[in-house]
């Protein structure tokens, strides 16, 4: 029961985290019909291919073995000899089209899913023998499937079957009063039909099941809303905690352009709501900003400026246009220097004539 609210609560698609993850569980969608398929494809292409010559290549050496038989030594180094040249003739000849079908095995796969390393499956584990979960492994949509499957390949490939051989049966019939060397011929050309009928057929039935068992798949990865959360939190982060941290970054920020303030050369506000801080010295390309807040921040700036008499300077586009386009610690933009040169050569002169008052 709890199991079905489980399922009943994963509403949500998954998320590629939770795809990639069970991927490197060893949990992929799988057909074992595309299996099916690729190597029964395999085998009909060899039997085409090359069934001259493999009929041929074992042939001959069992002629010669036959035929030389008088030959043949009887003590253990002979017929270790003879086993390991038959070894060796065999495997010249059933080579390639072993290698095609371990490929074709393979090709199996890897239309399915992309190659997994995983142990997971090896792992003990007590669902494999718990009888509710061998229940539901029984009576279950899979089981269920698997039952219809069966019984339609059964019917189909034996509706298929009887359609090929049906009008061959009279041929089939005189097979039996055949040379031996002529049933081979006679009969590999059936044999193709029959097999070129099957693969057809079963390329519709691996077809649908591999999107039946993907579906199945991907409804066994659905989430629910609470693991999505948590996934969430695990692969971003705790949202309070990076809010956190993002208050404790402005509060080191803040302290350190509050520290920068009074190194300031000019701070130009808008009055009210904005205020920016820059520094100039000779020889420096351009001012930088070392302090920019609006509201309580630009009037923590203009409070700390007063105390330490750093000039204020109205200039309401200019001040909005800086807080907007520099960043702390950068020099401002070029459109702003002709702007902000002004301002900074009157600040100077103010500067110069000052001190020549009071010398």
């Amino acid at each position: 029961m709890a199991d079905e609210n489980d399922a009943s609560n994963k509403t949500e698609d998954p998320t590629q985290k939770r795809l990639d993850d069970a991927h490197d569980r060893g949990d992929v969608a799988k057909s074992q019909e595309i299996n099916t398929w690729f190597v029964i494809a395999g085998g009909t292409l060899v039997l085409s291919t090359f069934s001259g010559s493999i009929g041929g290549g074992i042939r001959m050496p069992l002629r010669n073995l036959i035929a030389n038989s008088w030959m043949i030594h009887t003590d253990g180094p002979g017929l270790m000899a003879l086993a390991q040249s038959l070894e060796y003739q065999l495997i010249a000849v059933l080579g390639v089209p072993l290698l095609m079908l371990a490929l074709a095995a393979i090709a199996g796969n890897m239309v399915q899913h992309r190659l997994v390393w995983s142990g997971e499956s090896l792992k003990p584990k007590l669902s494999k023998i718990s009888p509710a979960a061998g229940a539901k492994r029984i009576f279950g949509k899979q089981a269920a499937a698997n039952f219809a499957k069966g019984i339609f390949k059964v019917v189909a490939l034996g509706a298929v079957m009887a359609a090929i051989l049906w009008p061959e049966r009279h041929r089939l019939e005189a097979i039996v009063r055949f040379d031996p060397a002529a049933v081979l011929g006679a009969t590999t050309g059936l044999a193709l039909n029959l097999l070129g009928a099957v693969v057809a057929l079963l390329a519709v039935v691996a077809i649908a099941d591999y999107f039946f068992q993907y579906r199945q798949w991907f409804e066994r990865q659905k989430m629910s809303l609470p693991e999505m959360k948590e996934e969430f939190k695990q692969s971003e982060g705790d949202p309070h905690i990076k809010g956190r941290i993002r208050q404790l970054r402005q509060a080191r920020m803040k302290k350190r352009m509050m520290a920068a303030v009074p190194k300031a050369s000019v701070i130009i506000t808008n009055p009210t709501h904005y205020a920016v801080a820059l520094s100039y010295e000779r020889g420096m390309s351009a001012p930088v900003c070392v302090a920019k807040g609006v509201d309580t921040i630009a009037l923590k700036i203009r409070e700390i400026a007063g105390k330490h008499d750093i000039p204020i300077v109205e200039n309401v586009p200019l001040a909005r246009a800086l807080h907007a386009t520099v960043e702390i610690d950068d020099e401002i933009p070029v459109e702003h220097y002709h702007a902000v040169a002004e301002i900074i050569g009157y600040v100077m002169g103010l500067k110069r004539g000052l001190s020549g008052r009071r010398a």
